[in-house]
């Protein structure tokens, strides 16, 4: 039986070239390749600016951070800020190195993505910000959300790092909030080996971004800044002199010169998905045992999402099993409830608003299985086939 895996390469002879090129130039270390895919990421997805970085986990990190370093600091620690109970791991750590209080609202359980009305429950006057996720290449419903938080001074994030290429009303996810965030590890929707990007309209907040990156130098501050104002003209001064507490998060010069050649193919990618994603919906829109995730807007299908009805004469035990048999890879919705994870919550200054039902349910009784750039017609099929002799 043929496997159906979560994710296959994405690369071909373009991308191979590329890093022979690299390789050539004998210049490994971030470079003119980062920079042309930052300019070409921006014009992708309609941001002024875009900052590579080492993985969709640092530009999280990154994200969060740069709100501390505003001339009038955007967030302090002991705010509160809102966000979704399911989501991956370093969704949430930043917020807690950074000493927020963090107040977890449950999902929608046909959306996946945050529940509007227990959110708009949620806000207080203590909120600052909320951190929106995209779950699985679904966007959330920005227009609902824009409406709860109009004449609020409450800041909008994205974690949108499951999510390239999905759209809401003609707009890129990724660019509603003051800052988003997306990942490129080989199992997303391109693959730069390791690799992330952060997006902003903000000139301020990336002139701190350029500069936490890289050791929290000037060196890659332009000469007028929104940082230190103006850089000396003597190189040898700027080279060494640091401004910020910053990281070392920059990205491979060959990752950069992978994403050149990844972007030019995505729109492709993204077509592929959601063609693969109608054959997903016909067989499964109206299943009796097994519900799948409702679409906003235009969903870039990271992957397809299956939760178990209650009504279902087999558990999410037994689908895991006979999947497994049949050579079809899944795995949990990223991390399920989160809250479960009570161990490495105790360092966590955090509340819970609600109840979790959904999330609780989801983390008990869901799972997905891949979406890939190739037709899926066969093993969704086949996907179909297993679930049925159960």
């Amino acid at each position: 039986m043929k496997k159906y895996s979560l994710a296959s390469r994405t690369w071909d002879e373009a991308e191979l070239s590329a890093i022979q090129e690299v390789i050539e130039s004998d210049m490994f270390s971030m470079g003119e390749k980062v920079a042309q895919y930052e300019r070409d990421f921006a014009e992708q997805f309609g941001s002024k600016y875009s900052v590579m970085v080492s993985s969709g986990s640092t530009a999280n990190l990154l994200m969060i951070a740069a709100l501390f370093f505003t001339d009038k600091p955007l967030l302090k620690r002991g705010d509160e800020i809102i966000v979704p109970a399911v989501s991956w791991s370093t969704t949430y750590f930043p917020l807690q190195q950074y000493g927020l209080k963090v107040k977890f609202v449950d999902i929608d359980r046909d959306t996946l993505n945050i529940d509007i009305n227990q959110l708009e429950s949620a806000i207080s006057e203590k909120t600052k910000a909320i951190l929106l996720v995209n779950l699985l290449g679904n966007p959330n419903d920005f227009e609902a959300i824009d409406e709860i938080i109009a004449g609020r001074e409450i800041l909008l994030l994205e974690d949108n790092c499951e999510s390239m290429g999905a759209s809401f009303h003609g707009k890129q996810a990724g660019t509603f909030g003051l800052i988003g965030t997306y990942s490129s590890f080989f199992s997303h929707h391109i693959a730069t080996m390791e690799g992330g990007c952060l997006v902003t309209d903000d000139e301020e907040i990336y002139h701190i971004l350029l500069c936490i990156r890289a050791h929290g130098w000037t060196r890659n501050l332009p000469k007028f800044n929104k940082v230190t104002g103006e850089k000396s003209d003597c190189k040898f001064e700027e080279a060494f002199k640091f401004v910020l507490p910053g990281y070392n998060v920059r990205p491979l010069e060959m990752s950069g010169a992978i994403g050149i050649e990844q972007l030019k193919k995505l729109p492709f990618f993204i077509e592929q998905r959601r063609e693969n994603a109608i054959t997903f919906q016909n067989f499964f829109r109206d299943h009796p045992y097994i519900q799948i995730q409702r679409e906003i807007g235009k969903s870039s299908w990271f992957g397809f999402s299956l939760v178990v009805r209650e009504r279902a004469p087999f558990t999410r035990e037994k689908l895991v099993e006979y999947l497994e048999n049949a050579s079809i890879e899944c795995r949990p919705i990223v991390t399920g409830n989160f809250l479960k994870n009570t161990k490495v919550l105790e360092f966590f200054d955090y509340e819970v608003s609600g109840d979790m039902t959904n999330a609780e349910y989801i983390d008990a009784n869901g799972l997905f299985v891949g979406n890939q750039q190739v037709d899926l017609s066969q093993q969704l099929q086949q996907l179909y086939d297993v679930i049925a002799s159960l």
